[in-house]
């Protein structure tokens, strides 16, 4: 693999003899290697420097590593490696739940990591380029997926924990008309899949903080009868 066409790594570990091994390994297979020593550095450099693939440790700092892959599957599907010492089986199920695409146990083979880490590699290429953005504009207010926060008029919008897993799920399906009993299993769990006046209070309280006119929404649109869509 050339310098020009070599795959990008981003690796997220506080520890630092594990970054120090894997940037010496990974560099010297030809990987650029990038690093970020907690989840929220993580984020920001999976936005900024839109890695090939990502290599987390769930025990970070300031998140737990499985808040950053959900974090990052609300706008990406870049590959991510969980490499943990976590090797408990109710671990990786978690991980992988929440959008994982492989988990290592530390202690690891370099030789088994660098073998996943290739087929990663090529499942990424295969999938082609994410051409999903971290941050969207609608001119009226600034959705920044990566950094869960909304800006509008210059200025950071509350949202609670609900009212952003709405609107992230919209937000990841724009476009795309999302049906009421999907949005209900997703952000309030299957045992609600038939509450949808939910739906209703929670939109009304999204279209008061974020549209311009909230009675005549033009982003947070309504199907009746069927479900909601967000339109930029």
């Amino acid at each position: 693999m050339s310098p020009d066409n070599a795959a990008t790594v981003l690796v997220v570990d506080d520890e630092p003899q594990i970054v120090r091994a894997l940037r010496i390994n990974l560099n010297a297979r030809g990987y650029k290697v990038i690093t970020a020593h907690d989840g929220t550095a993580a984020l920001k450099a999976v936005a900024e420097t839109k890695p090939d693939v990502v290599v987390l440790d769930l025990g970070l700092p300031d998140l737990d590593g499985t808040e950053v892959i959900a974090g990052l599957r609300g706008w990406t599907t870049v590959p991510i490696i969980v490499l943990s010492a976590r090797g408990d089986s109710a671990d990786k199920v978690q991980a992988l739940d929440a959008g994982a695409d492989d988990y290592v146990t530390k202690p690891f083979g370099m030789d088994e990591l660098l073998a996943r880490l290739r087929a990663a590699v090529r499942r990424s290429t295969v999938a082609g380029p994410d051409g999903a953005e971290a941050v969207v504009d609608t001119g009226s207010f600034t959705i920044d997926l990566a950094a869960k926060k909304v800006r509008r008029d210059g200025h950071e919008v509350h949202l609670t924990k609900t009212e952003w897993g709405v609107l992230e799920l919209l937000v990841r399906n724009r476009g795309r008309l999302v049906a009421q009993k999907q949005l209900l299993h997703e952000v309030w769990g299957p045992s609600y899949e038939t509450e949808s006046h939910y739906l209703r209070v929670y939109l009304a309280q999204l279209r008061r903080k974020l549209e311009p006119e909230p009675s005549r929404p033009r982003h947070l649109l309504t199907e009746p009868g069927m479900g909601y869509r967000f339109e930029v």
